[in-house]
């Protein structure tokens, strides 16, 4: 393995345990305000509150279900993605290969809440003027950050690519 392979996967990893520990960081501090409060509702202003639910879903909810089977089942198929990310952040260019240890970071910040927790603690809700976005979490904007990342260098390597043709 060469030097450049060791310094990407190393700074792929910092990348990692960075969004990790946000992640982490975040979600303690509002169960903590739960511990203490026993409960998390707060309005920030008109567009944003800080308000704790528990998704045993997949992202944003989707697919919630009390049923352990399918709960279980997501779970494991989220391992799955996650070694898969793993191996094209270290097969990918440099700069892709950040964007998926960003993903890969939410993505085991929620993992982590799945299996200590049972489900993953969401509290970042956005609204305005009667609309709603879905409550999420710091791990969230991880993975969309990295994904929306991702889908803009392939337009750009693939203009790039063309362009070269």
């Amino acid at each position: 393995m060469g030097n450049e392979k060791l310094n990407k996967l190393f700074i792929g990893f910092i990348f990692l345990v960075v969004c990790f520990a946000l992640d982490r960081i975040s979600k303690i501090y509002i169960l903590n305000i739960l511990n203490n409060e026993g409960q998390v509702d707060f309005y920030i202003n008109q567009f944003l509150n800080i308000y704790l639910v528990w998704n045993t879903g997949i992202g944003f909810g989707l697919f919630s279900s009390e049923d352990k089977l399918f709960y279980n089942l997501f779970s494991v198929i989220i391992v799955i993605i996650n070694f898969v990310i793993l191996y094209f952040a270290y097969i990918e260019t440099k700069l892709k290969s950040f964007f998926l240890m960003v993903i890969l970071g939410g993505s085991l910040g929620n993992l982590f809440d799945r299996f200590y927790y049972n489900a993953v603690p969401d509290f970042i809700y956005l609204n305005y003027d009667g609309y709603h976005w879905f409550i999420f979490n710091v791990a969230d904007i991880f993975i969309t950050i990295g994904i929306i990342c991702l889908i803009f260098s392939e337009f750009i390597f693939y203009k790039k690519n063309n362009d070269q043709k």
